[in-house]
């Protein structure tokens, strides 16, 4: 993503993404006007360093007298010593800078990343995420830790070593002049390869990381059915992908280095070879050739360093392009400018009016056509029907993961478009189909149901959804690590983890998908009588395949091919007929 005019070149483009970066370093401004101190103090002691060994070649080593040569090398010490200090200094300031504005970048990209939508996530791997997070910031801290400072350095170098040249042999400086656009063709002509590659190598990265990180999240299914040598393999032909790719870059910048290389090695020869006639002919000193041949080395070495530092500020572009297209991502459902707040308190009814949907990747097949329901504060409704009905989107549309394309749902007669997000969601507990546990403690995990919550209200949310029992028994009790995933608990442990979750959240409005689904005959028993203390004095919506779950519901809402095709209690619908007799019959009768 750019919002570059078209008439823009592509490598003015990227090159003008690492102005993103800005931001990032401004706040830092005492570390940067040190090291850029010390830049001067090491390269105005580098400037002084030639200076005083033609001192020492001219007078030094002419001198019939000790001190001559005492104070001569004297002065080479104490620029060395500035030269030492002044360096470590710059070091220090520049690599700090860089770990603070890449702490920075990293907060302000994950902090963008985790507000988007939920149909960001559906299109894009986590994987490439993670990437672009470690691997591109990665490669951004470079530049800034050491790249820049090593640029500003050699430019600073260059320029000092080219005035003092022309001040020492005008003549042979005129010559060396001439090389320096041979010297600068090469890094015009490959530097723009370099970028495109370095992108493209990036990418290659993220495709490899977005592989590990599905395979290695969904270990059990891939154990399960034997992938390990296809996943293994897929994984490998990604690597290989970045490697070519790598291969590639490394290759065109070996060319580059080469050349320049040679180019400046062949300017120096050139300017040796014309100073060393002229000291035959007696027009200059020894020591002032020393002089001069020393700045065009430092000049030379200069070039040389920048040359090096392109193939990394290209690298850096391609990587900066990548997270500022992340930087750039909005989310698709947002806060509106101008809210509205919720009725105090919330009684939480809900009305669905007329509710068509589409999901974004299957836009030609409605999620929900026409629906309309309306559902009184306080009441529990079930909503049943065969996969695919459309059950879960009522909850996604209710949670404002996704807004309809047309109608309206309204919370206590608000329109949710008109809310605030922390405002609506801030009214409702989940308890998900799939639980999600994180790798903290247990307590931490219930505990992200409100996060002020107290040890105290985190047992009794526990005690309330039967999970007392197991996570005392575990060796640290609530302290014990869940692993990545929630490994070392069975689902149906999850499960009431979660609905911990809701009971501690405290919500006017409960949506449970399929609450109990992990659960065992005789932990479901349990588990209902806490879900229906739950549910007393809150809006609820549950939904169920299994009907046995939901007879008690003050209303079952029957839906089909994202419509409602019947409402009523369990007994009007048995005697009704039509799908939901179907379905229990399918389920109640042997």
């Amino acid at each position: 993503m750019s919002d570059a005019a078209p008439g823009t070149p592509e490598k003015t483009r990227r090159l003008g993404a690492l102005r993103n970066l800005w931001p990032y370093m401004r706040p830092h401004r005492a570390l940067a006007g040190g090291w850029l101190i010390f830049l001067a103090l090491s390269s105005g002691s580098t400037l002084v360093f030639p200076m005083a060994v033609r001192q020492m070649i001219d007078h030094g080593f002419a001198a019939s007298n000790s001190g001559a040569i005492n104070r001569t090398f004297g002065l080479l010490f104490l620029v060395a010593a500035v030269l030492a200090v002044a360096t470590a200094a710059r070091f220090f300031c520049i690599t700090l800078l860089g770990e603070r504005a890449l702490a920075s970048l990293r907060k302000n990209l994950y902090d963008g990343v985790i507000r988007l939508d939920v149909g960001f996530f559906e299109r894009t791997r986590v994987g490439e995420l993670t990437s672009r997070l470690s691997a591109d910031t990665e490669v951004v801290q470079a530049l800034i830790g050491s790249g820049i400072s090593v640029a500003l350095r050699s430019m600073v170098t260059l320029l000092g070593a080219a005035v003092m040249m022309a001040i020492t042999i005008p003549r042979l400086a005129g010559l060396t002049a001439l090389v320096i656009p041979g010297v600068l063709l090469p890094i015009l002509v490959f530097g723009r390869r370099v970028q495109k590659l370095s992108r493209y190598s990036q990418d290659r990265l993220a495709d490899a990381s977005a592989i590990a990180n599905e395979t290695l999240n969904a270990a059990t299914a891939v154990k399960a059915y034997h992938r390990e040598d296809i996943e293994s393999r897929r994984y490998s032909h990604a690597v290989d992908r970045a490697l070519d790719t790598a291969r590639k870059r490394i290759g065109v910048r070996s060319l580059l280095t080469m050349a320049v290389i040679v180019l400046v090695f062949g300017a120096i020869i050139l300017v040796l070879w014309a100073g060393a006639r002229q000291v035959l002919a007696g027009e200059l000193t020894a020591g002032v050739l020393s002089q001069f041949v020393l700045y065009a080395v430092f000049a030379s070495g200069s070039v040389a360093g920048l040359a090096e530092v392109w193939g990394d500020v290209q690298r850096a572009a391609g990587a900066m392009e990548r997270i500022g297209e992340l930087l750039a991502e909005k989310p698709g459902i947002a806060d509106p400018a101008q809210a509205v707040a919720l009725p105090s308190p919330v009684r939480a009814s809900l009305r669905f009016d007329n509710v068509t949907f589409h999901y974004p990747t299957r836009s030609d097949v409605p999620a929900l056509k026409d629906f309309s329901l309306e559902v009184k504060p306080g009441e529990t409704v079930a909503l049943v029907g065969p996969s695919g009905a459309g059950k879960s989107t009522v909850l996604a549309l209710l949670l404002r993961f996704y807004d309809p394309q047309t109608g309206s749902i309204r919370l206590d007669g608000v329109d949710l478009r008109a809310l605030t997000l922390a405002d609506l969601r801030g009214t409702i507990a989940l308890v998900p189909q799939e639980t999600v546990i994180f790798g903290g403690s247990a307590a931490d995990n219930i505990r992200f149901g409100r996060e002020n919550a107290s040890d105290a209200d985190v047992r009794q949310a526990a005690r309330l959804a039967e999970a007392d029992g197991f996570l005392s028994a575990l060796p640290d009790g609530y302290d014990a690590a869940m692993g990545e995933r929630g490994v070392r608990l069975s689902g149906g442990q999850r499960q009431r983890m979660a609905i911990a979750r809701a009971i501690l959240r405290d919500a006017p409005l409960l949506l449970l998908d399929e609450a109990t689904s992990a659960l065992d005959a005789q932990s479901e028993a349990a588990i209902q009588q806490a879900l229906e203390r739950l549910e007393q004095g809150r809006t609820t919506l549950v939904i169920a395949h299994r009907l046995a779950t939901v007879k008690r519901a003050d209303r079952i809402v029957v839906m089909d091919g994202g419509r409602i095709v019947a409402q009523g209690t369990h007994e009007s619908l048995l005697h009704e007929g039509g799908l939901y007799a179907e379905l229990a019959r399918l389920q109640f009768v042997a």
